[in-house]
């Protein structure tokens, strides 16, 4: 049985840059992103604590291949996939918390 996947999307306070990332387990990552449990990371050095995007997927595999699809895409055109789920790019981090 395979473990499903989400990829997200993490940005900055001025949301200027971006992370693209995957997991199977959303609430633990965001959470860990947000308290900086990474100290060096590139999240944790750039302050990317609000998460504006995500997708699930019925596979790890499959979040996987999506996230290396997206991270090869030009800003504009995650910008417009960010704006299909949230176009006022509302930090999403309650709303998965509250899961």
């Amino acid at each position: 049985m395979d473990r499903g996947g989400c990829i997200y999307i993490m940005t900055n306070h001025l949301r200027t840059t971006f992370y693209i990332g995957v997991t199977s387990d959303l609430q633990a990552r965001i959470q860990e992103h947000q308290v900086g449990k990474n100290p060096k990371s590139f999240t944790n050095r750039y302050k990317l604590h609000h998460c504006i995007y995500y997708e699930m997927h019925p596979s790890i595999e499959e979040a996987i291949a999506r996230e290396k699809e997206i991270k090869k895409w030009r800003r504009g055109k995650k910008v417009d996939l960010i704006n299909t789920l949230n176009p006022k790019w509302d930090d999403l981090s309650a709303e998965i918390q509250r899961w």
